[in-house]
This record gives C-alpha cells, sequence and structure tokens, in this order.
C-alpha cells in the first residue's frame, strides 16, 4: 500500500521517501528496540519479502539501512529491530510513539521462500542482533506452515538479556507443531537454566542431520565458524544461505561502498548462498 493515499494504484518508487508514523516501541534488550511503523492513513507502507532491506532517516539527523523484521504476511505494519550503535540509531532510541520517520524501500532481493525454501526442512541459526532479519523469514514460513518441512531455531547471544525477542521465542515459535527452539548464551548466568556455549560449538554438539536447508545471520566472526561447523557436519555449501545487509549503504548500487568482487551487495544480495559467497573476495 502506498503512504500517499492511493490505495496502492500506482507503482511504488522505493527511491522516494514516504512518511512513516512510529505506532509502537518495544525495548528488546537493553540496546535493542523494535519500531511499528505505519502510513499516515494506516496500514503498510510498501509491499516486501523476506531479507529485504528499507532506508530509515531522520531528516536532519541521518539516514541508514535496516532488515524489515515483520513478516509480508503481516497486512498491518512493518516493524524494523534496531541496535544503538551511532548518531541516527541513537536518535532512533529517543523517539516516542506519535513520532514521524521517513521510510523508502525495499531494497535487496530475499530469501527464496517461494522456491529454494519451498518444502524443504528448515535450520535457522542466528547470534545477537542477527536474529532481527532472520525474524521475517520464521514467521513468514511459520503463517504458511503447509509449504515447508520441520523448523528448527538455534539462536544464542551474549547473555540472557541480549536475546532479541525471547518473548515471541518463548510463548510463539517454541510452542508450534513441528518448531524445536534451542538457545545458547555465551557465559554463565545465575537466572539461566539454558545451554551456555558458543552458537558454533552447541551447533556441532547438537549433531543435526544434513536433510536441510539452512539460514544463517549473525556478526561475520560466528557465520564464519558456523559455516566451518556445518561444513564439518556434512553440510554441502549449497545448502546454505546468509545475509550481508550490514554492508548495505546507498541500496541502488551508486555508491559503490557495498561492492566486493564483481557483486553489489544491494543489487546481488543482501542473500546469498553460501557458495556464491566463495567467488567473492576473502573481505566479505
Amino acid at each position: 500500500m502506498c503512504s500517499c493515499g492511493c490505495g496502492g494504484s500506482h507503482k511504488h518508487d522505493e527511491l522516494v521517501p514516504m512518511v512513516g508514523v512510529i505506532t509502537d516501541i518495544k525495548d528488546q534488550t537493553p540496546d535493542v528496540k523494535t519500531f511499528r511503523v505505519v502510513s499516515p492513513q494506516g496500514g503498510k507502507l510498501f509491499e516486501h519479502m523476506p531479507g529485504q532491506c528499507a532506508m530509515l532517516a531522520v531528516p536532519g539527523v541521518g539516514e541508514a539501512m535496516f532488515s524489515i523484521t515483520s513478516s509480508p504476511t503481516n497486512k498491518e505494519y512493518q516493524e524494523f529491530s534496531i541496535k544503538r550503535c551511532g548518531t541516527l540509531t541513537d536518535y532512533l532510541h529517543t523517539m516516542e510513539v506519535g513520532d514521524e520517520i521517513t521510510v523508502r524501500g525495499p531494497y535487496g532481493n530475499s530469501f527464496p521462500v517461494e522456491t529454494a525454501l519451498k518444502g524443504q526442512n528448515l535450520l535457522f541459526i542466528a547470534g545477537g542482533i542477527g536474529l532481527a532479519p532472520l525474524r521475517s523469514v520464521i514467521n513468514y514460513v511459520l503463517d504458511k506452515r503447509e509449504n515447508y518441512g520441520s523448523v528448527e531455531i538455534l539462536y544464542g547471544s551474549r547473555s540472557m538479556q541480549d536475546l532479541v525477542g525471547l518473548d515471541e521465542i518463548q510463548n510463539d515459535w517454541s510452542k508450534r507443531d513441528g518448531v524445536d527452539v534451542y538457545l545458547t548464551i555465551d557465559r554463565e548466568q545465575p537466572e539461566w537454566d539454558g545451554h551456555v556455549g558458543f552458537v558454533p560449538s552447541y551447533l556441532k554438539e547438537l549433531e543435526f542431520s544434513t536433510d536441510k536447508t539452512v539460514l544463517v545471520c549473525g556478526p561475520p566472526i560466528m557465520i564464519k565458524f558456523v559455516l566451518a561447523a556445518l561444513q564439518e557436519m556434512g553440510f554441502e555449501k549449497t545448502q546454505v544461505f546468509t545475509t550481508l545487509e550490514l554492508k548495505m549503504k546507498c541500496g541502488i548500487g551508486k555508491c559503490g561502498r557495498c561492492n566486493i568482487g564483481s557483486k553489489y551487495v544491494c543489487k546481488d544480495g543482501p542473500v546469498f548462498r553460501c557458495d556464491e559467497i566463495d567467488e567473492l573476495p576473502d573481505e566479505y
């Protein structure tokens, strides 16, 4: 739906910023908030697919690219989970319900939920804020449950307090049929009775069978060790997808900041199959 009031009757231009109204703000961790955004007339600003990003801006403060963390199956609003880590994000964290930002998008490709992932058993592996880009895919899959096989989610963070969306994970995802959730934190805490250890180590402990397609997102060092662990377990790189959206800047292939070898992350990605990443220089 366009925010111009046309009811979506003309083509949406992803280069034109639209006004978004913040209707809800949820504190996820000490430094991550999830913002719910709608058009001034109500409803979503535009359609997107899981894994795509949007450019959020506060005029006079700055703009940056963020994953759209809500599922496309949600027709009422879009959500963005944002970690406080710079000038714009500091400002966004001071905003309140009713405040306005500008949004443009969607940018990049998406996880192949209607092609390569369809009918597959899925294993999601996330670290820290890396759960945010995968949340859109997970909820899409859960809303279209009959199109996919088993769903397993392995998620880890530094501490219990740094697990993004713990309420949704424990009260929704983990209670769904055919869904198994495995949580871990880096170091022991008195109030935590779950698994303790890094994600790649826990992955090897769990000894998943290789009849799955894997979706990975997290800090680059975590992704590196997860990919190594998956190969050790017998997974092929063609079975693994990841997203490099952290490298996206302008979103339209003009600034060159996300150029890696022959690829532009914003135009060719941010979602890549891991054998495609092998063809890129090591800098990713």
